[in-house]
């Protein structure tokens, strides 16, 4: 007897797959496992693609921090100097940029996050799923092959023991028509061939029972277990579809919502250009290096038909190079004070020409005039705490605050006396009124406290041995006359020779010595070097 196992249109409905009427069914499970793998495949392939297409909005990101470093002024000393109006507009390009690479970072970020991570989650999920599907179907058919089987042995062994019976029935038919067969010999043929085919409806009965359990487990089978196993498989592929296309749609969505942020970034660089002014850029470096010094005057005229002149020589003294101690003692200021970041030196502005050296003055003193204000704000506040626990010493104590105190007096001390000296420079270039700041009643009360240790002075001065000598390094003649108004400067006459202490710095001045000891600066350009 031979069993043909065909499957039925019931567990292949989502598939379309029929076997004929001589098909296996194996192949249709063949191809739906293919086809979920498939499945499968294709969502980590688009994990895959999409954890590529973060890496390379990163790279793009780096990328664009690079070029935006890489042309970005590093903070030169000229250029913090000059501080032109027509270089901030490229830096506020380069920043925007720097904003447009972090958006394209965020990108990335949301990507790798929100998709990669989500669809491997549920990739791993699907993968087990599919697997316990497949299981079932397996265990399913190798119980239908183990009753299979079993009745195939029922079934020989009926047959083997039916074959006895009538082998057992013509044994009894021969012995009941011999002659010299007894009585015996034919009663015990009977009782052999009874129980010959009392075995064999046995085998019979058993070989029924199992063709019965077969046929009801496989019509189990393929009209239960498998439709219910394969509608499984459905779902799951559907929901692996599903969760592809939304990966589609939040591939797209996550980019279309980080480009307005984008076109706020390229919306500001459009604006920045926009907002130059190319006259008021060119009217601000005028105004940046305006010297304010006078024009040469008019070249006269030397009429040779005259007398000529007496030699240069009985008009002329001549002077040996005059080496001049420029400073004798050096004054050094050391600080006690707990405050360990005391500023340098007033800087140096007296090289600068006039107009120039204004402007500078005036930024120090508007600069130190905030600062000033700041720790004066700082003074009150803590002078109103101070009395405050003085009033109520649960609040804290008073003499917590005194170090806090004296710091800041010590501070306000030293802006004032900067900015008094700052205004004296700015006052001799001719820029504004001088102003006294005197010292703080905060500092006279500070500085008047008994509590205050004598080695809490701010300042203290000391003098060394250390000697500037000013050498000449050349001889130049005067081409124009020139006044030698403004700070730091030396009158001179044409045709006056002069010794040359220093050279052109890129300024346009040079440092010349008179005869009469007389030590400033001239324009480089009113004079020859000889």
């Amino acid at each position: 007897m031979t069993v043909k196992i065909r499957p039925t249109i019931s567990h292949l409905h989502y598939f379309g797959m029929v076997s004929g009427p001589t098909g296996s069914g194996s192949d249709q499970h063949d191809v739906i496992e293919r086809h979920t793998q498939s499945g499968l495949d294709l969502l980590e392939r688009y994990v895959k693609f999409v954890k590529d297409r973060a890496e390379v909005e990163q790279n793009y990101a780096k990328q664009l921090r690079n070029l935006s470093k890489k042309y970005s002024r590093r903070g030169v000393k000229e250029d913090q100097d000059t501080k032109l109006i027509n270089q901030q507009p490229f830096q506020d390009v380069l920043n925007e940029l720097n904003n447009y690479a972090a958006h394209r970072e965020q990108l990335s970020e949301i990507m790798t996050v929100n998709i990669c991570v989500e669809l491997s989650r549920n990739l791993q999920e699907l993968r087990q799923e599919r697997k316990n599907h497949l299981c079932e179907v397996k265990k399913a058919q190798q119980n239908l092959e183990s009753s299979f089987k079993l009745l195939e042995t029922s079934k020989k062994r009926f047959e083997k023991e039916w074959r006895e019976a009538e082998k057992a029935n013509q044994q009894t038919e021969r012995v009941q028509q011999e002659v010299s067969a007894t009585k015996a010999d034919v009663e015990k043929a009977k009782q052999h061939a009874h129980f010959r085919v009392h075995l064999a409806d046995e085998c019979k009965n058993e070989y029924a029972s199992q063709l019965q359990r077969y046929n009801q487990e496989q019509n189990n089978l393929y009209h239960s277990e498998i439709p219910s196993v394969y509608k499984k498989l459905q779902e799951m592929e559907e929901r692996c579809i599903k969760l592809l296309a939304d990966g589609y749609v939040q591939f797209s969505e996550t980019e279309k919502n980080m480009l307005p942020n984008i076109n706020k970034c390229l919306d500001a660089i459009i604006s920045t250009g926009r907002n130059i002014n190319e006259k008021q850029e060119t009217l601000a470096l005028i105004e940046q290096y305006r010297s304010g010094a006078v024009p040469p005057a008019d070249v006269e005229f030397e009429d040779y038909s005259q007398t000529v002149r007496a030699a240069a020589s009985d008009n002329t003294v001549t002077h040996l190079p005059k080496v001049r101690i420029k400073q004798l003692f050096h004054k050094k200021n050391k600080v006690t004070s707990p405050d360990k970041n005391m500023p340098p030196s007033l800087e140096d502005l007296s090289r600068l020409p006039p107009d120039q050296r204004s402007r500078r003055l005036q930024e120090k003193i508007n600069d130190i005039q905030k600062e000033l204000q700041r720790e004066t704000e700082k003074s009150e506040a803590l002078m109103k705490m101070k009395g405050v626990y003085e009033q109520n010493s649960q609040l804290g104590d008073p003499s917590s605050l005194q170090p806090q105190i004296i710091q800041i007096a010590h501070n306000i001390a030293r802006l004032r006396g900067e900015l008094n000296k700052y205004q004296v420079q700015l006052t001799e270039a001719g820029g504004g009124t001088l102003q006294h700041y005197p010292a703080s009643s905060e500092y006279i009360t500070v500085v008047s406290d008994p509590s205050v240790s004598p080695s809490d002075n701010i300042y203290e001065c000391e003098f060394d041995d250390d000697f500037d000598v000013d050498v000449p390094i050349g001889q130049c003649t005067a081409l124009y006359d020139f006044d030698g108004s403004s700070e730091g400067a030396v009158s001179m006459q044409v045709g006056e020779q002069l010794s040359l202490m220093q050279e052109d710095q890129g300024d346009g001045w040079v440092r010349v010595q008179r005869a009469n000891g007389d030590v400033g600066y001239v324009p480089a350009s009113y004079i020859q070097i000889m």
